[in-house]
């Protein structure tokens, strides 16, 4: 049906599926296809969505180069919806915003699942999904109004989980895969009295993805290890890729059928890592169910109460199941499940995961790609999705609004100068998104830091922040005025005081 939206000075007509009804904030649109005929323009900015932690989001002109992972279909299909990405064309994934030169946002977002896809041209502004079972919330306003509208309409009816992490030290961006028993053992000694609530061992302790038992450097078994990072005061923390197996597990060598199938009902491959691609479990199967009860009710038995789950979105690929449901409530049923085997008092932590779907599940999410010791990836010129510091920063601030929904983790900040090809200037920048963001972690070894990088490290982790949002980019972090329109642009700063009422 045709509608027109009023809105303060402002009118939109629009093709929806039934009538819209006014809600606060903005107006609720029934699930189906919308168009909104947008009067901004080719020059307009367009807001572009990410649909997995990792997935490029941002703001680009509608007239200008699209935001996304190009000439990369192994990447693509790791850290995107490559089942419906557009790499050449704007378009995102659950929400997307249209920005006038006066500086009104028209937004359209999903309210629930069914792999929703926004997109935007010089005239107009659509939404549609692959099975349309949510509604939609259509809102103009000021940038941060129409986004905060919007996160409170799907938190509504996601719900919120409210537990907060505290911070965090990973080994990831120090040993990355080469942990011990022992090199774990020393790492927290030496971090014993710094102000760090969670020790966080990451990839490296299983014998490989998909057996999620001890591996041969952990002779003790992972309760032990749990055992030993309490002891220094930390709460244990595990990482675990509970959705996906590489093709030399158990599980993937001896029961390939409870994997995710292509057409020629073979393993289907759903992301490249580790030097090799790996397929995704089917939790539309019982005994997929019952295989990760088993893993979560172990590695809770275990010890570990905060656990980092990674490259989730593999639950959400496109593919052959043994029960056929739309793939965004099929990760809902399985990360549902494993909420419902760990309880309430375990802090789950997402990465890689389908960004709205996993609200009201996860405490808090990963917002962007992969931070480095480096500033731009070389070997992925072009891929905003590759890891580096500017890419995690870019998606990271991007998303600022999600703070709403779950904390929002930027990924680890430095310290260091040893091992590290980033300047001062670059180290300040991720240690200022995370205050931004509110999640404040790192992955520095004591023993790679300086005397003076310690006190510094300590008084950091240690601190806390009043952020206030003064424009895109811009913030008043306590009493200093932090712009990282250069970092995100790499074009002039904008004059923060400007933005000072």
């Amino acid at each position: 049906m045709q509608t027109t939206f009023a809105f303060d000075g402002l009118r939109v007509p629009a093709n929806v599926s039934g009538p819209p009804r006014r809600t606060t904030g903005g107006w609720i649109v029934p699930a189906g296809p919308v168009a909104l005929l947008h009067p901004f323009g080719p020059t307009a900015e367009f807001y572009r969505h990410g649909w997995n932690s990792w997935s490029p989001s941002g703001w680009t002109r509608l007239d200008g180069d699209t935001i996304g992972i190009k000439d990369s279909p192994e990447r693509l299909l790791t850290a995107d919806d490559a089942a419906n990405e557009t790499p050449h064309a704007h378009s995102g994934s659950a929400v997307g915003a249209v920005t006038s030169p006066d500086g009104g946002t028209l937004l359209v977002g999903s309210l629930g699942l069914g792999t929703p896809r926004v997109g935007a041209d010089g005239n107009v502004l659509w939404a549609r999904s692959e099975h349309d079972d949510a509604e939609w919330f259509v809102a103009h306003g000021t940038e941060q109004d129409v986004f905060a509208a919007y996160a409170d309409q799907v938190a509504e009816r996601l719900g919120r989980r409210t537990a907060r992490a505290g911070t965090v030290w990973s080994s990831w961006y120090s040993y990355h895969e080469d942990i011990t028993e022992e090199r774990i053992a020393r790492a927290a000694a030496d971090l014993e009295g710094y102000p760090v609530d969670v020790f966080q061992m990451d990839d490296g302790w299983e014998p490989i993805v998909g057996d999620w038992t001890a591996g041969p450097d952990f002779p003790s078994g992972m309760a032990a290890t749990a055992r030993t990072i309490a002891r220094h005061g930390f709460r244990p923390g595990i990482w675990l890729a509970p959705l996906i197996a590489l093709p030399g597990s158990t599980i993937a060598t001896e029961r390939p059928d409870l994997l995710v199938a292509g057409a020629d009902g073979r393993p289907l491959v759903t992301g490249h890592n580790w030097g090799s691609h790996y397929h995704s479990l089917d939790t539309t199967h019982p005994e997929v169910l019952d295989h990760l009860r088993g893993v979560f009710e172990q590695i809770t038995a275990d010890g570990y109460s905060y656990l980092k789950l990674d490259f989730m979105y593999a639950g959400a690929v496109a593919g052959h199941r043994h029960v056929d449901l739309p793939r965004e409530q099929v990760y809902r049923r399985a990360i549902e499940h494993v909420r419902a085997t760990v309880g309430d008092d375990v802090y789950l932590l997402g990465c890689g995961v389908p960004m709205i779907p996993s609200v009201g599940v996860f405490e808090g999410a990963r917002v962007g790609p992969d931070v480095a010791p480096f500033w731009d990836n070389a070997e992925r010129v072009g891929d905003p999705s590759g890891e580096g510091a500017r890419n995690a920063l870019v998606s990271s601030i991007n998303r600022v609004w999600m703070r709403r929904l779950y904390e929002v983790d930027p990924d680890s900040v430095y310290f260091r100068t040893e091992r590290n090809l980033l300047g001062p200037d670059e180290r300040r920048a991720l240690q200022d998104t995370a205050a931004v963001l509110g999640f404040r972690s790192t992955s520095d070894p004591v023993e790679w830091l300086r005397p003076e990088e310690r006190v510094e490290a300590a008084n950091w982790l240690g601190g806390t922040a009043v952020v206030e949002q003064l424009g895109r980019y811009v913030f008043r972090v306590d009493d200093r005025l932090v712009d990282l329109t250069p970092s995100v642009t790499g074009e002039r700063a904008v004059d923060a005081a400007s933005f000072i009422g």
